[in-house]
């Protein structure tokens, strides 16, 4: 069986608190596929005025760190992706592309579980998000009780922090918009499942943190917002 090779892609605008943290966490998800897969990690320090180019730079050697200045997640995201295309040199039919963000953490099983269903024919996997257990515990359960899975473990949420794609269909559709200022996950997303099988699983989830102020328009941060203005209505 031929081995896959698996490029990671994380945006980061001014996330030198968060950044080595996640990084971390994607080493250790790729030191339990490396049996089977090769891995690569690409950080787009977009617009960034900290310390996040240094600090993702500082975790390693094998880090492949960009720094430009888009002002877009998408944009970010594209040129990320492009550039582990690149570097990678693979057959895109056994090339993986997972997506997350600077302040989430993801697990151990991460990129295993992505792979597995990846073996099983699907081209693109979108995953779950789960708050930072710091969360405040209020905030936490109105947004657990808004965030609706079924009972087979599908579900119909969608988030950039947590997508992974076969590196051809990717390039089929286009990869992610670099126009797209909010919502550039759906927007991949819908036109991934013209070209292949794709899944929402439960299974695989990352740890995001809940701040009401983010770096996208009317992104997730803006979800959590509205979470905690419901609630400070309702005192």
């Amino acid at each position: 069986m031929k081995r896959w090779h698996v490029v990671v892609v994380v945006p980061a605008r001014n996330e030198e608190t968060s950044i080595v943290r996640c990084i971390r966490s994607i080493n250790r998800a790729a030191w339990l596929v490396f049996p089977f897969a090769s891995t690569d990690v690409v950080v787009v320090a977009d617009s960034c005025t900290d310390q996040t180019a240094c600090r993702a730079r500082g975790v390693g050697p094998r880090i492949c760190v960009l720094e430009l200045d888009l002002g877009c997640v998408g944009a970010a995201r594209h040129f990320g992706v492009a550039a582990g295309l690149r570097r990678s040199q693979r057959d895109q039919r056994r090339v993986w592309v997972a997506n997350t963000d600077a302040d989430s953490a993801v697990p151990a099983l991460w990129l295993l579980r992505q792979l597995v269903l990846g073996w099983r024919g699907f081209v693109a996997v979108a995953g779950l998000v789960q708050l930072d257990p710091n969360t405040n515990r209020d905030l936490q359960t109105a947004f657990r009780s808004s965030y609706v899975r079924r009972v087979d473990g599908t579900h119909d949420h969608v988030h950039g922090a947590n997508l992974g794609v076969r590196a051809d269909a990717y390039s089929a559709v286009g990869g992610w918009s670099r126009i797209v200022a909010t919502g550039e996950d759906h927007d991949l997303w819908n036109r991934l499942r013209e070209v292949g099988p794709t899944m929402p699983s439960s299974s695989v989830y990352v740890v995001t943190s809940a701040r009401t102020i983010g770096r996208a328009p009317a992104g997730f941060a803006a979800h959590m917002a509205a979470h905690e203005a419901a609630l400070v209505g309702g005192l």
